[in-house]
């Protein structure tokens, strides 16, 4: 039996593969530990791997008036507010350092373009909020270029002609709805992360002045597959905890798919991205509320339109497409480009979801994380006396400000009056001669600087009752890691825009810091026009009319956002001159707008009563269409920061109370406001129901003020409301 081996004992071969096992089976287990450990960290927000920054979002309304106030964007004296298609929002986001006060904060605005007088209004709001936290260098005020907002909050004499002069109303909604959206994000900050990602949008844009980007060079021009820039850049926004918080988008069209004849106050095309994307993620909530925040900002948009179908003779049907934008019959004025839709709101919604649905893909792809400092440079700069240095031998400088004869033309997006002409590079005598009798003639320097620009206004030397233009610019850079957001005055053209882009890059990289994602942000915290290359400069369409302060302007700002992105590569953004700071005019409420006055209902009637009503049942695809004893707007708009003018409200059996499902932010319902007489008017409520709305019982409410007489010379105003009576959504 001794040869036989013990039923417990193992061979020599068997101990060691079972001493394998155990060691590799405590090893698997260590290794999955440590491996869920490690994951768990992460996703718990290690602040060294994931949640590299603080973020904050913030929303809040900036509409301001919507009636009687004229329309900001087209210069046409007869486009009016006449009521509401979606409120204006300010969009805020805040970027900081968790370990120290370094921050930037963008906002883009619902407004045509960002005033001089509100970025100081804002600065200075905030400063005596937070101190030194957001300051000029730090903070970067854009507009979306909305041409459907309300006018009237500008400082310089130009801008008052057809906006009536300075709203106090209007220009308190855009401060009040910046600050707050900046105090929302302020409020709400948290760790996180940013991604970024880019990608081409197609059918959404042409170049509107294709025979102004032909004269750039053919070198140059080669480069680019089309005349316009179709890359879209996102930023995405999420919490440590993977939460998403925001979105911005930087694409390049202009907000005119509503064009010169609408008289509802509106975002256009990218404010219905926007609005898109936040009813997507804010699920169940209304227009304008919830957490999440998507703004669609402005770019290098000069020459850009989202008017598809291109230029055609209104009245004949032919094309217009040549080098003066004319038609045999009618000239310039006949000349108009026109949407993909069927009309200017149909346009509106198919590039707005164009635009909205590339950003929800890139948003949903972003993978490439933004790491790295903050920093910001910022400069004022007067910009009517830059001297530029083109090479080792020659020297240039910038001009006075002065507007062309084209830019009364206007464009083919939104024609001009008096039938003036794009490309006109010679004056007119019989206008010539008006503008000498009324404004004065153009010095000889100014007009041998601005050549061969045939100046109609030389606003640099027009200084009553106050300066016509701003010499005073702001020029600023924000560094976000490997983000470089470009704050541009104006209304940058393609090519113009590329340049930039390309020159900032190249200092960045021949400066330690390459790879860097530049952007343009458009139209940001003072308005100066266009900006156009010298080459388009000399076509003199209506952007290069439109190019202030001459034919180098673009030289200038290149040699200028050099040097900003170089003190930012250098780390000596300290070191840059301050500048010298721009004017703050004393100025009250300067208008022309007629003064509100008491106001009556009819006879045997009531504010907020209907004068026609609803019917009893309507399908999905109509439109429910309410007529109410109304009130001024405008009384509403100077009552209070943001009004809700109406809400549609769904009647639930279960709790046998009514639920607001649409209120004014919504872009299927639509608020006109029709003056009468004697103190009287009354309000349209239009609900335009869309596919996949909810069976069931119905109504819609309607809020206003109207002013009511109290004494001989004084009046007070009132609220009041009014409802629909109920009405069925039924399947047939």
């Amino acid at each position: 039996m001794s040869g036989k081996r013990s039923k417990c004992s193992f061979s020599r071969m068997e101990v060691i593969l079972i001493l394998c096992l155990t060691v590799m089976i405590v090893l698997t287990v260590a290794l999955l530990t440590f491996h869920f450990l490690t994951k768990h960290s992460n996703d718990s927000g290690d602040v060294s791997e994931t949640a590299n920054y603080l973020l904050g979002v913030g929303r809040a309304d900036c509409t301001g008036p919507v009636a009687q106030v004229p329309l900001m964007g087209y210069a046409n004296p007869d486009q009016v507010g006449g009521g509401l298609l979606t409120h204006l929002y300010s969009r805020a986001f805040i970027v900081a350092d968790p370990t120290d006060s370094r921050r930037v904060v963008f906002v883009s605005a619902d407004i045509g373009m960002m005033s001089q007088r509100v970025r100081m209004e804002v600065l200075g709001r905030l400063k005596s909020k937070y101190g030194d936290l957001y300051r000029q260098d730090n903070v970067i005020l854009s507009g979306t270029h909305t041409h459907s907002g309300p006018a009237g909050y500008f400082q310089y004499t130009l801008f008052w002609v057809t906006s009536k002069g300075l709203i106090r109303p209007s220009l308190n909604a855009i401060v009040n709805g910046i600050v707050k959206s900046i105090d929302v994000a302020h409020e709400n900050m948290k760790r996180g992360r940013l991604f970024i990602n880019r990608g081409t949008v197609e059918n959404s844009q042409i170049n509107r002045s294709p025979f102004s980007y032909l004269a750039n060079p053919e070198s140059e021009r080669s480069r680019y597959s089309s005349n316009t820039d179709k890359e879209m850049v996102i930023l995405k926004m999420v919490d440590e905890d993977g939460q998403e918080l925001g979105l911005i988008s930087w694409f390049a069209v202009h907000p005119v798919s509503m064009n010169n004849t609408n008289h509802l106050v509106n975002s256009d095309n990218v404010g219905y991205a926007s609005y898109l994307f936040e009813q997507e993620k804010n699920k169940g909530m209304l227009p304008g509320e919830g957490s999440f925040v998507a703004a669609f900002a402005s770019s290098n948009l000069g020459d850009v339109s989202p008017n598809t179908r291109g230029p055609t003779c209104v009245n004949t049907g032919e094309s217009c497409d040549n080098p003066q934008s004319t038609c045999p019959v009618g000239g310039a004025a006949m000349c108009m480009a026109k949407g993909p839709g069927r009309d200017m709101f149909e346009s509106t919604r198919i590039i707005g979801q164009n635009i909205y649905l590339k950003a929800k893909e890139l948003y949903e792809k972003a993978s490439q994380e933004v790491r790295g400092p903050l920093s910001t440079a910022h400069q004022w700069v007067n910009m009517s006396d830059v001297s530029v240095e083109l090479n080792a031998t020659h020297t240039v400088k910038t001009c006075k400000p002065a507007l062309g004869h084209s830019f009364a033309a206007g464009t083919i997006d939104g024609v001009g009056a008096f039938n003036f002409t794009q490309g006109a590079v010679e004056g007119d005598p019989f206008w010539d001669q008006i503008r000498d009798q009324l404004l004065g003639e153009p010095s000889n320097e100014t007009k041998a600087c601005h050549k061969p620009k045939p100046i109609l206004f030389s606003t640099g030397e027009m200084t009553w009752p106050h300066p016509w233009h701003p010499d005073i610019v702001d020029v600023q850079i924000a560094a976000i890691g490997s983000l470089a957001i470009v704050a541009v005055p104006g209304e940058f053209t393609t090519m113009s825009g590329r340049r930039l882009r390309e020159a900032v890059k190249s200092e960045f990289d021949s400066h330690g810091t390459p790879k860097m994602n530049v952007v343009i942000a458009g139209l940001c915290n003072v308005y100066t026009h266009y900006i156009t290359t010298y080459e388009e400069y000399q076509v003199q369409r209506y952007e290069a009319a439109s190019t202030i302060y001459g034919p180098h302007t673009l030289s200038a700002y290149i040699q200028l956002y050099r040097g900003l992105a170089r003190a930012i590569a250098m780390n000596t953004t300290q070191d840059l001159p301050r500048g010298p700071e721009p004017p703050l005019f004393n100025i009250g409420n300067l208008t022309l707008l007629p003064s509100l006055g008491a106001e009556k209902a009819p006879a045997n009637k009531a504010f907020g009563d209907v004068l026609q009503e609803v019917r009893h049942q309507y399908r999905a695809g109509e439109v429910v269409e309410v007529t109410f004893v109304g009130a001024n707007p405008r009384n509403s708009a100077e009552n209070a920061t943001e009004h809700n003018f109406l809400t549609v409200e769904r009647y639930a059996n279960t709790s046998g109370s009514w639920h607001a499902v649409q209120n004014g932010a919504s872009w299927d319902t639509r608020f006109y406001w029709t003056k009468g007489s004697l103190g009287q008017s009354n309000v349209t409520i239009e609900w335009h129901i869309p596919p996949g709305t909810e069976l069931g019982t119905y109504r819609v409410r309607y809020f206003g003020h109207y002013k009511k007489r109290v004494q001989v010379i004084r009046t007070i105003t009132v609220p009041f409301e009014g409802s629909s009576g109920a009405f069925e959504i039924t399947v047939s």
